[in-house]
């Protein structure tokens, strides 16, 4: 089972949602970072299970963040979006991640289903 999750959401009150939720089934959520430059440090230092990361930030778009941390076997990505999957074509299997999740959508059942 995949126990520690990074969370990388521009978005702090969903930052928040997505932790409690995530925590209450198990996971220890290792971190949180609000762009892919955090994010990418925060792999680089500490690295995690599976990443739990917005398609779009501030700094970079996540299927770019999402190549780079897949390229040499990191952990698990788990793309999520208040946009659907369809809006972003062929992106989303070519990226490297597990898949996608919508944000209205976001369930530990889901997560899991992706990353274990």
């Amino acid at each position: 089972m995949v126990k520690r999750v990074l969370i990388v959401d521009d978005h702090e009150p969903f930052r928040a949602v997505a932790r409690e939720l995530l925590e209450r089934a198990g996971y220890v959520v290792s971190g949180e970072a609000a762009d892919a430059a955090d994010a990418l440090a925060a792999v680089a230092v500490d690295v995690p299970d599976a990443v739990l990361l917005d398609v779009q930030l501030p700094d970079r778009d996540g299927f770019s963040v999402a190549t780079a941390l897949t390229a040499d076997g990191g952990p698990a990505v788990v793309l999520i979006s208040s946009r659907e999957a369809d809006d972003y074509g062929r992106r989303v299997q070519t990226c490297g991640a597990r898949g996608f999740i919508p944000k209205s959508r976001l369930s530990a059942a889901a997560f899991a289903a992706l990353v274990e």
